[in-house]
């Protein structure tokens, strides 16, 4: 079921890694460097100027590849900022979706949502869901979506979801993102790691982030004080725990201990299995990430199912009654983390 991506994926988050594909991975690295760096140094020295709308902009990514966390966080401080009176709408380039991002896609009005997860993307379709009140649009150019979003329904904040990258768009506040366990990664550009940038990227940081999808918070502390040494500016912890497991049709609760079947095709599936611990775990399937799931991925599996609710909006489609999703609770000071 893992294909090329996958493994290199586990190239990215390896110590030391060897081998000829590394090293291949390596040599494409200096080329990919080469147009990073120049697109950096282009926007840094004003060469190119961001373009901006008449609202106010917050940027929520990441350096690196994979599933570090920002759909909750994005969804978090959309539902603050919506509760201080403020029209708010959510950008997301819509990866893995089915609707063309080269035109503006309006998933959700806040009241309605005009897609299913296939069309629009599972991160862009769990933010209409879990953002009442929020405006959602998929696009690759940011810039475009968010000068209609403003234009059209009078926004007066934009967040981006997974904006740090695209720098035609002007941003206010950039926060960016980084796991508690994995850092980042190898420490190399991709694709032989997982950083979309090398560190002339971390002079843009505003906010910093580290998430603890863990038990156990101590350790994303310890690093969040490093990291704030190291970067001097202001760094929080998002905590992220399981909550309870729910039937994805009826909403019934999964009693603890019974036997199930782990299944997910996120960035980082370890983290999904490890918040397990209460069931027993007799099988683990794992696709790539932002996988499109097919009635035959599932057919043979008996017995009841635990997944992601980013998997399970795609998941839902499918007439069966034995898919559960782990409900996940993040704590973080969204009043803190954009004063």
């Amino acid at each position: 079921m893992l294909n090329l991506k996958t493994k290199i994926t586990q190239i990215h988050y390896q110590r030391e890694p060897e081998g000829i594909l590394f090293d291949f991975l390596k040599f494409c690295s200096f080329f990919y460097g080469i147009g990073s760096g120049l697109k950096n140094f282009f926007y840094d020295k004003k060469f190119i100027k961001p373009k901006k709308v008449d609202a106010y902009v917050i940027s929520v990514g990441n350096m690196t590849t994979g599933g570090v966390g920002k759909t909750p966080v994005v969804a978090e401080i959309a539902k603050f900022v919506i509760s201080a009176g403020k029209k708010t709408a959510i950008i997301s380039r819509g990866y893995g979706g089915r609707l063309s991002n080269r035109k503006i896609n309006m998933i959700s009005d806040g009241e309605r949502i005009y897609f299913d997860a296939i069309q629009a993307g599972d991160e862009p379709y769990m933010l209409a869901e879990n953002t009442p009140g929020c405006y959602v649009f998929t696009c690759k150019d940011r810039y475009m979506a968010a000068k209609y979003a403003v234009e059209k329904f009078g926004v007066e904040v934009i967040i981006l979801d997974d904006g740090f990258q695209h720098r035609k768009l002007h941003r206010d506040m950039d926060i960016v993102l980084m796991d508690s366990v994995k850092g980042f990664g190898n420490e190399n550009l991709l694709p032989a790691g997982p950083l979309r940038e090398g560190p002339e990227a971390l002079e843009r940081i505003d906010k910093f982030v580290v998430v603890s999808k863990n038990f156990n918070h101590e350790t994303a502390e310890k690093v969040a004080k490093i990291m704030q040494k190291r970067l001097n500016i202001p760094t929080m912890v998002c905590y992220t725990e399981p909550d309870y497991v729910y039937n994805i049709k009826n909403g019934q609760r999964l009693m603890e201990g019974l036997a199930v079947t782990a299944m997910s095709a996120i960035g980082q599936p370890q983290q999904f299995y490890d918040f397990l611990k209460d069931f027993e775990v007799v099988k683990t399937i794992t696709f790539d990430d932002h996988h499109q799931y097919t009635p035959g991925d599932i057919v043979g599996v008996s017995g009841s199912i635990i997944t992601t609710e980013k998997d399970a909006v795609k998941l839902a489609r499918f007439d069966r009654d034995n898919i559960y999703a782990l409900k996940l609770k993040t704590v973080i000071d969204v009043n803190k983390l954009l004063s």
